[in-house]
């Protein structure tokens, strides 16, 4: 498993480190120099309030600081850089056509890779334009739409992602979800490292899930199964719905065993422990047939 998360953290910090050195002789592109060393604690953003976030955007490789080796956090961010970033976490390797910018633009492969992962749907490009909070949370929600599915609706986007706690509120005394204001480096890298840590703790839940799945067996009629051991990460449960109306609760590492004529259903759940956010959710409805359907929580109901 700890082999499972360091290939995945490596995935990601190589594909930073591509999409850095695509970009080099733009106006903000780090040198594949710099890419690969060590980050350290700069002084340009020692003392941010978004210290710890702008560490872990650099350390994975899903941000870069610029030639001068300053990461500016006090400065609003650019469409390019955004979208750049959000390539790198997807680890977007495809591409479709971006008729919009010249052959040989220096941000034409980045935008190339988010239009085939559809990251710029109802976007206008303009790799220079700086972002207000509005644009910046469309960019979040087309480029999430695989893993929770669309925004709640009756909220705009700045709304609806302040709402699901990865935007912050507007300060005190303005409209809480105020659309116009910038979205400095900083605010990018706090919103960013909310999505690389849920797509990391997306996958590992999957991958419980179907470590869990491919336990299962039915066998003279009775249901048997164990539940992955997992790690510190992830608390994980499978509780069993019986017909009599009881509910029957098995966590991490625990083996068991249930007749099937008195099961209803059953789910298999994985929460992380720090923020007890769900990174895996599914229900099995037709036993003996072992057919189970993804529920994980999605932005929206709808």
């Amino acid at each position: 498993m700890k082999m499972l998360r360091k290939g995945l953290a490596a995935s990601l910090m190589m594909a930073g480190i591509t999409l850095g050195q695509a970009l080099w002789g733009g106006t903000w592109a780090v040198s594949p120099a710099s890419a690969v060393q060590p980050q350290q604690v700069t002084p340009d953003f020692a003392a941010h309030p978004a210290k710890d976030a702008i560490l872990l955007a650099l350390q994975k490789g899903f941000m870069w600081q610029y030639p001068d080796g300053r990461f500016y956090p006090d400065k609003q961010i650019a469409q390019s850089q955004f979208v750049a970033s959000l390539v790198a976490i997807r680890g977007v390797k495809d591409a479709a056509p971006v008729p919009e910018l010249p052959a040989g633009h220096w941000a034409k492969g980045t935008y190339e890779r988010a239009k085939k992962a559809g990251i710029l749907e109802g976007i206008k490009i303009d790799p220079n334009k700086l972002l207000t909070k509005e644009e910046a949370a469309l960019l979040v929600f087309n480029a999430w739409k695989p893993y929770r599915g669309v925004k709640m609706p009756g909220y705009t986007n700045t709304g609806a992602l302040i709402t699901w706690g990865w935007m912050d509120p507007a300060p005190a005394g303005q409209p809480k979800f105020r659309e116009d204001l910038p979205v400095t480096r900083g605010d990018a890298a706090k919103i960013l490292g909310y999505l690389w840590k849920d797509k990391w703790q997306l996958e590992l839940g999957d991958y419980y899930a179907d470590e869990f799945h491919n336990s299962l067996k039915s066998i003279n009629g009775v249901l048997k199964g164990t539940v992955p051991k997992g790690d510190n990460s992830l608390y994980l449960n499978v509780k069993i719905f019986t017909k009599d109306g009881s509910v029957i609760g098995f966590e991490n590492g625990e083996p068991f065993q249930y007749p099937i004529a008195n099961i209803k259903e059953a789910c298999f759940i994985a929460i992380n422990r720090m923020d007890s956010s769900n990174a895996a959710r599914y229900f099995y409805n037709k036993i003996p047939s072992l057919l189970r359907e993804k529920k994980t929580i999605q932005f929206s109901k709808q």
